[in-house]
Protein backbone atom coordinates (compact mmCIF):
# COMPACT_ATOMS: atom_id res chain seq x y z
CA UNK A 1 0.00 0.00 0.00
CA UNK A 2 1.32 3.45 -0.92
CA UNK A 3 2.45 5.68 1.92
CA UNK A 4 -0.09 8.45 2.48
CA UNK A 5 1.60 11.83 2.93
CA UNK A 6 0.29 15.22 4.01
CA UNK A 7 2.55 18.23 3.37
CA UNK A 8 1.69 21.13 5.69
CA UNK A 9 2.86 24.67 5.01
CA UNK A 10 2.02 28.10 6.43
CA UNK A 11 1.71 29.44 2.85
CA UNK A 12 2.32 32.99 4.02
CA UNK A 13 5.69 33.95 2.52
CA UNK A 14 4.48 32.98 -0.96
CA UNK A 15 1.61 35.45 -0.68
CA UNK A 16 3.69 38.33 0.73
CA UNK A 17 7.14 38.07 -0.84
CA UNK A 18 7.47 38.25 -4.65
CA UNK A 19 10.82 36.46 -4.55
CA UNK A 20 9.27 33.50 -2.76
CA UNK A 21 6.22 33.40 -5.02
CA UNK A 22 8.53 33.38 -8.06
CA UNK A 23 10.52 30.45 -6.69
CA UNK A 24 7.44 28.61 -5.45
CA UNK A 25 4.45 29.83 -7.51
CA UNK A 26 2.22 27.04 -6.20
CA UNK A 27 3.59 27.22 -2.67
CA UNK A 28 6.43 25.45 -0.88
CA UNK A 29 3.99 22.67 -0.06
CA UNK A 30 3.42 21.90 -3.74
CA UNK A 31 7.16 22.06 -4.47
CA UNK A 32 7.63 19.36 -1.85
CA UNK A 33 4.53 17.38 -2.79
CA UNK A 34 4.96 17.24 -6.55
CA UNK A 35 8.19 15.15 -6.69
CA UNK A 36 6.69 12.76 -4.14
CA UNK A 37 3.56 12.35 -6.28
CA UNK A 38 5.80 11.61 -9.27
CA UNK A 39 7.27 8.74 -7.27
CA UNK A 40 3.80 7.29 -6.83
CA UNK A 41 2.96 8.45 -3.31
CA UNK A 42 -0.53 9.51 -2.26
CA UNK A 43 0.15 13.15 -1.33
CA UNK A 44 -2.22 15.79 0.02
CA UNK A 45 -1.39 19.32 1.11
CA UNK A 46 -2.70 21.49 3.94
CA UNK A 47 -2.11 25.13 4.86
CA UNK A 48 -2.47 27.35 7.88
CA UNK A 49 -5.47 29.39 6.77
CA UNK A 50 -7.68 26.43 5.89
CA UNK A 51 -10.33 25.39 8.45
CA UNK A 52 -8.53 23.53 11.26
CA UNK A 53 -5.31 24.37 9.36
CA UNK A 54 -6.27 21.64 6.89
CA UNK A 55 -5.63 18.99 9.55
CA UNK A 56 -9.03 17.72 10.62
CA UNK A 57 -9.44 14.23 12.07
CA UNK A 58 -10.15 12.64 8.70
CA UNK A 59 -6.97 14.09 7.15
CA UNK A 60 -4.83 13.03 10.10
CA UNK A 61 -6.40 9.57 10.22
CA UNK A 62 -5.47 9.15 6.55
CA UNK A 63 -1.89 10.40 6.98
CA UNK A 64 1.03 8.01 7.44
CA UNK A 65 3.69 10.73 7.28
CA UNK A 66 3.18 14.44 7.97
CA UNK A 67 5.74 16.88 6.53
CA UNK A 68 5.75 20.27 8.31
CA UNK A 69 7.12 23.62 7.08
CA UNK A 70 6.55 26.76 9.13
CA UNK A 71 8.33 30.03 9.86
CA UNK A 72 6.51 33.28 10.61
CA UNK A 73 3.21 32.08 12.06
CA UNK A 74 4.06 29.35 14.58
CA UNK A 75 1.91 31.00 17.25
CA UNK A 76 -1.15 30.99 14.96
CA UNK A 77 -1.28 27.20 14.98
CA UNK A 78 -4.01 26.22 17.42
CA UNK A 79 -3.08 24.20 20.47
CA UNK A 80 -5.94 21.84 19.65
CA UNK A 81 -4.35 20.91 16.32
CA UNK A 82 -0.91 20.63 17.91
CA UNK A 83 -2.34 18.16 20.41
CA UNK A 84 -3.98 16.11 17.65
CA UNK A 85 -0.70 15.91 15.72
CA UNK A 86 1.30 14.95 18.81
CA UNK A 87 -1.22 12.24 19.68
CA UNK A 88 -0.99 10.83 16.13
CA UNK A 89 2.81 10.75 16.34
CA UNK A 90 2.64 8.87 19.63
CA UNK A 91 0.39 6.33 17.91
CA UNK A 92 2.78 5.82 14.99
CA UNK A 93 2.39 8.60 12.42
CA UNK A 94 5.73 9.69 10.97
CA UNK A 95 6.74 13.36 11.18
CA UNK A 96 9.28 15.19 9.02
CA UNK A 97 10.10 18.66 10.35
CA UNK A 98 11.72 21.06 7.89
CA UNK A 99 14.00 24.07 8.31
CA UNK A 100 12.43 26.80 10.50
CA UNK A 101 9.76 24.41 11.76
CA UNK A 102 12.30 23.67 14.48
CA UNK A 103 10.40 26.48 16.26
CA UNK A 104 6.97 25.01 15.54
CA UNK A 105 4.73 24.21 18.49
CA UNK A 106 4.59 20.59 17.35
CA UNK A 107 8.36 20.06 17.28
CA UNK A 108 9.01 21.95 20.53
CA UNK A 109 6.29 19.93 22.26
CA UNK A 110 7.77 16.64 21.06
CA UNK A 111 11.35 17.64 21.91
CA UNK A 112 10.61 19.27 25.28
CA UNK A 113 13.29 21.94 24.74
CA UNK A 114 13.48 25.49 23.37
CA UNK A 115 14.86 24.27 19.99
CA UNK A 116 16.71 27.61 19.71
CA UNK A 117 19.83 28.11 17.60
CA UNK A 118 22.11 30.64 15.88
CA UNK A 119 21.12 31.91 12.44
CA UNK A 120 22.17 34.28 9.69
CA UNK A 121 20.46 35.07 6.40
CA UNK A 122 23.34 35.90 4.07
CA UNK A 123 25.18 34.53 1.05
CA UNK A 124 26.32 31.32 2.79
CA UNK A 125 27.14 28.10 1.00
CA UNK A 126 26.01 24.97 2.85
CA UNK A 127 27.65 21.58 2.63
CA UNK A 128 25.58 18.83 4.27
CA UNK A 129 27.97 16.02 5.14
CA UNK A 130 26.54 12.52 5.41
CA UNK A 131 27.68 11.09 8.74
CA UNK A 132 25.58 7.89 8.64
CA UNK A 133 26.39 6.65 5.12
CA UNK A 134 24.40 3.41 5.41
CA UNK A 135 21.23 4.95 6.79
CA UNK A 136 18.11 4.55 4.58
CA UNK A 137 17.50 8.32 4.65
CA UNK A 138 20.70 8.88 2.62
CA UNK A 139 20.24 6.04 0.13
CA UNK A 140 21.48 7.30 -3.23
CA UNK A 141 23.25 10.33 -1.71
CA UNK A 142 27.03 10.70 -2.01
CA UNK A 143 29.37 12.03 0.69
CA UNK A 144 27.67 15.41 0.87
CA UNK A 145 25.01 17.67 -0.62
CA UNK A 146 26.19 21.13 -1.57
CA UNK A 147 23.78 24.07 -1.68
CA UNK A 148 25.27 27.25 -3.18
CA UNK A 149 23.00 29.51 -1.09
CA UNK A 150 21.19 28.83 2.16
CA UNK A 151 20.32 30.50 5.44
CA UNK A 152 22.87 29.62 8.10
CA UNK A 153 21.84 27.72 11.21
CA UNK A 154 24.63 27.22 13.74
CA UNK A 155 25.30 25.40 16.97
CA UNK A 156 24.36 25.41 19.72
CA UNK A 157 21.03 23.83 18.69
CA UNK A 158 18.93 23.27 21.81
CA UNK A 159 17.45 19.86 21.06
CA UNK A 160 17.68 16.53 22.88
CA UNK A 161 20.63 14.39 21.84
CA UNK A 162 19.57 12.89 18.48
CA UNK A 163 19.09 9.15 18.41
CA UNK A 164 20.83 9.24 15.03
CA UNK A 165 22.75 12.09 13.43
CA UNK A 166 22.41 11.74 9.66
CA UNK A 167 23.74 15.08 8.35
CA UNK A 168 26.23 17.57 9.75
CA UNK A 169 26.29 20.91 7.93
CA UNK A 170 29.22 23.21 7.35
CA UNK A 171 28.63 26.80 6.25
CA UNK A 172 31.05 29.08 4.41
CA UNK A 173 30.81 31.53 7.32
CA UNK A 174 32.49 28.90 9.52
CA UNK A 175 29.57 27.43 11.51
CA UNK A 176 28.48 23.81 11.77
CA UNK A 177 25.03 22.42 12.53
CA UNK A 178 23.29 19.10 13.22
CA UNK A 179 21.12 19.19 10.11
CA UNK A 180 19.57 15.72 9.99
CA UNK A 181 18.37 14.23 13.28
CA UNK A 182 16.11 11.29 14.04
CA UNK A 183 13.97 10.55 17.08
CA UNK A 184 11.29 8.16 18.24
CA UNK A 185 8.37 9.52 20.24
CA UNK A 186 5.91 6.86 21.33
CA UNK A 187 5.44 4.63 18.27
CA UNK A 188 6.22 7.43 15.81
CA UNK A 189 9.44 8.34 14.02
CA UNK A 190 10.61 11.95 13.61
CA UNK A 191 13.20 13.34 11.20
CA UNK A 192 14.36 16.95 11.45
CA UNK A 193 15.96 18.19 8.20
CA UNK A 194 17.50 21.67 8.24
CA UNK A 195 17.70 23.13 4.68
CA UNK A 196 14.77 24.93 3.07
CA UNK A 197 14.87 28.72 3.48
CA UNK A 198 12.01 30.23 1.52
CA UNK A 199 14.06 32.67 -0.62
CA UNK A 200 16.31 29.94 -2.04
CA UNK A 201 15.36 27.14 -4.49
CA UNK A 202 16.30 24.37 -2.07
CA UNK A 203 13.20 22.23 -2.60
CA UNK A 204 13.87 22.11 -6.34
CA UNK A 205 17.25 20.46 -5.69
CA UNK A 206 17.10 16.78 -6.78
CA UNK A 207 19.18 15.51 -3.87
CA UNK A 208 17.01 17.32 -1.33
CA UNK A 209 13.98 15.76 -3.01
CA UNK A 210 15.69 12.36 -2.78
CA UNK A 211 16.32 12.79 0.94
CA UNK A 212 12.66 13.70 1.54
CA UNK A 213 11.45 10.64 -0.35
CA UNK A 214 13.86 8.43 1.60
CA UNK A 215 12.74 10.03 4.86
CA UNK A 216 9.09 9.33 4.05
CA UNK A 217 9.89 5.62 3.64
CA UNK A 218 11.90 5.60 6.86
CA UNK A 219 9.26 7.44 8.92
CA UNK A 220 6.20 5.63 7.58
CA UNK A 221 4.51 3.25 10.03
CA UNK A 222 4.76 -0.34 8.87
CA UNK A 223 2.62 -2.94 10.66
CA UNK A 224 2.52 -0.97 13.90
CA UNK A 225 0.85 -2.92 16.68
CA UNK A 226 -0.70 -0.68 19.31
CA UNK A 227 0.46 -1.80 22.77
CA UNK A 228 -2.03 -2.78 25.45
CA UNK A 229 -2.21 -0.15 28.19
CA UNK A 230 -4.45 0.47 31.19
CA UNK A 231 -5.96 -1.92 33.69
CA UNK A 232 -5.56 -5.62 32.81
CA UNK A 233 -6.31 -8.98 34.32
CA UNK A 234 -3.43 -11.02 35.71
CA UNK A 235 -2.15 -13.91 33.62
CA UNK A 236 -1.64 -15.99 36.75
CA UNK A 237 -3.86 -16.62 39.77
CA UNK A 238 -3.10 -14.06 42.45
CA UNK A 239 -3.73 -14.33 46.18
CA UNK A 240 -6.73 -12.40 47.43
CA UNK A 241 -6.20 -8.88 48.75
CA UNK A 242 -8.60 -9.62 51.56
CA UNK A 243 -7.01 -10.70 54.83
Amino acid sequence: MSVRITVWNEFRHEQKNPKVSTLYPNGIHEAIASPLREKGYDVKTATLDQPMHGLNDKVLDETDVLIWWGHIAHQEVSDEIVEKVVQRVWKGMGLIVLHSAHFSKVFKRLMGTSCDLKWREANDKERLWVVQPNHPIVQGINEFIELPQEEMYGEYFDIPQPEELIFLSWFSGGEVFRSGCTYHRGLGKIFYFRPGHETFPTYHHPEIQRVLANAVEWAAPHEIKQPICGKVQALETLPSLQS
